[in-house]
């Protein structure tokens, strides 16, 4: 095995060599291991990171024509400018390391290379994303970083990547905590802001400790383009998306600006139904989930766009105080979600996990929501407020009950605002 260079011998390479911006260069040469204690980069991920990711959809069947093809579909669809930003390569980009241990990308999958498809991307408003291991090997057995955590991180600085989404297969004698803090301390010493995006399925409550590791922690094994299933893989499983929410309780208090409980990437226009694609949706948003699209947007349908468009709903998720969707109520197989918001302002979300529809009448004055995580509160009989369903457009207000149809495998999410 080839020995690896140590963090200082690392900066000054880079430095030497001039294979990264001048401003991270400096930083990795002066101090390639900081002084003080490390951090991540706390300016970014105020509101949950948006975007988009290759493996859903294409699994290892990826090139650079298709990242290419991808960043300008979120362009023409509009996609760009309601806020998905992040062009994310996940597994199987990877070639060889070359002779002094930093990884490559395969040269057919990526002939041009990692730095020109940045520059292709940046250069139309949009950021781009790779993917790695804490371990010897990805989940697709590529070469992990396991041992070559500051070369990596060096390597993406050079690139000019700005999110690293970071797995956890063959970890096999590691200390999740601990792998996951050298890779952010790798990133720091690179000096470009880089999201740091924790991949390891909720194995070891990395809720409880990551907050000043990373940006974003997943909660849960991978999802699964399905409304309430658990399909089996042999030695793991793949969750749909009740599953996935039902496990996000008692996680609420862990999640705020710049720390996010990470629900997966989404199923959108997958293959569920159009009701099954808005209810989910729509609970990303009010959980305040990444929103990271897993379609192939290249060929999305008209109302696949539409959902993953519609701005109303995508204000919930990005609202500014980054507070989280609880349970308020259950009636049978309906469930009420609210989550306080920006200005005094409330989000309702009624969920049908039925197979019917559900026809129901909500009466305002009967209902005084109090947050305990937050302290928010509000009595829709002695405050009134106004309301929009995001979905229909239709509007009203709690001077009298509500009456509403919630569709099978659906949800109706209202935005209240104090009159």
């Amino acid at each position: 095995m080839k020995a690896l260079l140590s963090p200082l011998m690392l900066g000054a390479l880079f430095a030497a060599t001039t294979l990264i911006a001048p401003e991270a260069r400096a930083q990795a040469s002066v101090k390639p291991a900081a002084a003080t204690a490390p951090a991540k980069f706390t300016e970014l991920a105020k509101t949950p990171q948006m975007g988009w990711n290759t493996w859903n959809t294409f699994a290892c069947d990826i090139n650079e024509q298709l990242i290419r093809e991808s960043a300008d579909a979120l362009v023409s669809s509009g996609m760009r400018e309601a806020g998905y930003v992040y062009v994310n390569i996940d597994d199987c980009w990877h070639g060889k390391r070359d002779e002094n241990g930093f990884i490559q990308p395969d040269p057919q999958r990526f002939p041009s290379g990692m730095k020109a498809l940045a520059d292709y991307v940046h250069a139309r408003g949009l950021k781009l994303g790779i993917y790695s291991d804490a371990g010897a090997h990805t989940c697709a057995g590529k070469p992990g970083s396991r041992g070559y955590e500051y070369q990596d991180a060096l390597t993406y600085a050079r690139w000019g990547i700005d999110y690293l989404k970071y797995d956890w297969c063959d970890t096999d004698g590691l200390n999740a905590r601990g792998a996951y803090t050298t890779m952010r301390d790798a990133l720091r010493a690179a000096g470009r802001p880089i999201l740091f995006a924790l991949c390891e399925w909720g194995d070891n409550k990395p809720w409880e400790w990551a907050a000043d590791v990373g940006h974003s922690w997943r909660t849960t094994g991978d999802i699964y383009p399905c409304w309430d299933c658990d399909f089996n893989r042999g030695t793991w499983s793949s969750w749909g998306v009740l599953p996935i929410l039902d496990k996000q309780a008692g996680l609420r208090k862990f999640s705020g600006p710049g720390r996010w409980n990470d629900m997966d990437m989404m199923e959108v226009g997958k293959g569920m139904t159009e009701d099954e694609d808005k209810a989910h949706f729509s609970i990303w948003a009010m959980m305040n989930s990444p929103l990271i699209a897993g379609n192939d947007i290249r060929k999305m349908s008209a109302t696949t766009r539409k959902i993953l468009t519609n701005r109303a709903i995508i204000a919930l998720n990005q609202d500014e105080r980054g507070i989280q969707a609880w349970r308020f109520m259950n009636d049978g197989q309906l469930d009420m979600y609210a989550k306080p918001l920006a200005n005094g302002e409330w989000a309702l979300m009624f969920l049908n996990r039925a197979d019917k529809a559900r026809s129901y009448r909500f009466d305002w004055d009967e209902h005084e929501l109090k947050d305990e995580f937050t302290h928010n509160q509000v009595h829709f009989g002695k405050v009134r407020h106004s309301f929009t369903e995001l979905w229909s457009g239709a509007t009203g207000d709690t001077a009298r009950p509500y009456a509403m149809n919630v569709p099978a495998h659906g949800v109706v999410v209202l935005h209240l605002r104090p009159r």
